[in-house]
C-alpha cells in the first residue's frame, strides 16, 4: 500500500506531514490500524528513509486541524513550534487552500497559527500562539550534567519539558554529550547577542538528538533571557539565532505566554509503502 506524505521544515527543522485523511485504495487512512511509531522510526531514519526530526499526522477540516506528533525514535512529543506550523502547510496544500487563522488541537492543547505572508511558492511565514511559558521542577538526573552551579539555569514548560542553560559559548559546548546524559528533556544552551535584542541558541531535543533549530525551545530561551537580562525587558520581542535559522518570540511579560514567528518551507512529496 503506497502513500502519499509531504516534507518541510522550519528552520531546518525537518518534518514528513501524513495527511490521514486521505484515501488508499478506497479506505481513508484514519480508518486503518496502522502502527505509524513503526512507520515513523522507518521513515524518519536518514539512512532507509527520507530523513527527518519526526513524522506529523495531519487531521481535521478546513481552519480546524488536529496534530500528532511521533519523533525519529518513535517516541511521543506533545507539541513543536516548528513542526505545528509545517503541519498548517500540509494542510493548506492538501486543501487548496490558505486560511489567515488556524486552530490546532495539539496534546499540549489547542493552539492558534496565523498567516503571516506567503513568501513564494514553497514558503509561509506563520505565527503561533504557543500558550504559557510555565515553570518546571528540576528534571530527573539533572546532576549528570555537572553544571557550574554559577550557571544560570531554567526548567521550563510549552505542554513539553525544557531545560535552558546560559553560556559564554554555545559552541565550545559538547550539547551532544550533555543531551545523552538527560534525553528525556529538551536541552538548550544559550548566550546572548549579539544585537541587544537577541540570544543564540544551540539543541539538543529529546527523542531526535541535535536539530537544526526548536521553536518550544526557542520560546523557553527567549523567557529565560528576559528573566536574566540578556535582553532588554523592554524589547518588544527576542529574535533567536539557531543554526538553521532565526525566529522571533514574543513574550507577555504579564502572563508569560508567547508567540512564535518563523516559516514553514515545503521541500517535497513522497510516497512510501506500508
Amino acid at each position: 500500500m503506497d502513500i502519499r506524505l509531504t516534507h518541510h521544515h522550519g528552520l531546518g527543522n525537518e518534518f514528513l506531514v501524513v495527511d490521514t485523511r486521505q484515501v488508499v485504495e478506497g479506505v481513508s487512512l484514519e480508518r486503518m490500524s496502522i502502527d505509524w511509531v513503526s512507520a515513523a522510526i522507518a521513515w524518519c531514519n536518514s539512512n532507509g528513509g527520507r530523513g527527518a526530526d519526526g513524522l506529523l499526522l495531519l487531521d481535521g477540516s478546513g481552519p480546524d486541524m488536529t496534530m500528532r506528533l511521533i519523533n525519529a525514535d518513535g517516541s511521543p512529543a506533545e507539541m513543536s513550534g516548528n513542526g505545528i506550523r509545517c503541519l498548517v502547510q500540509a494542510g493548506f496544500m492538501a486543501e487548496s487552500s490558505e486560511f489567515p487563522v488556524v486552530n490546532v488541537v495539539t496534546d499540549a492543547g489547542l493552539r492558534i497559527v496565523h498567516l503571516v505572508e506567503s513568501l513564494d511558492d514553497h514558503s509561509l511565514m506563520l505565527s503561533v500562539s504557543m500558550g504559557l511559558v510555565s515553570p518546571l521542577d528540576e528534571p530527573e538526573h539533572w546532576e549528570r550534567l555537572e553544571c557550574n552551579p554559577d550557571r544560570p539555569v531554567r526548567h521550563l514548560s510549552l505542554g513539553n519539558p525544557h531545560s535552558v542553560v546560559g553560556v559564554d559559548d554555545i559552541d565550545a559546548v559538547d550539547l551532544c554529550d550533555l543531551g545523552e546524559r538527560v534525553p528525556h528533556i529538551n536541552l538548550e544552551i544559550v548566550s546572548p547577542g549579539p544585537e541587544p535584542d537577541a540570544i543564540t541558541m544551540r539543541v539538543h531535543e529529546r527523542g531526535v538528538g541535535l536539530t537544526q533549530a526548536c521553536g518550544t525551545g526557542a520560546c523557553a530561551a527567549a523567557e529565560a533571557a528576559l528573566t536574566w537580562g540578556l535582553v532588554a525587558q523592554s524589547a518588544d520581542a527576542v529574535t533567536v539565532h539557531m543554526p538553521g535559522g532565526d525566529a522571533v518570540v514574543h513574550i507577555n511579560r504579564d502572563t508569560t505566554e508567547a508567540t512564535l514567528t518563523g516559516p514553514a518551507v515545503f521541500t517535497g512529496e513522497v510516497m512510501v509503502t506500508l
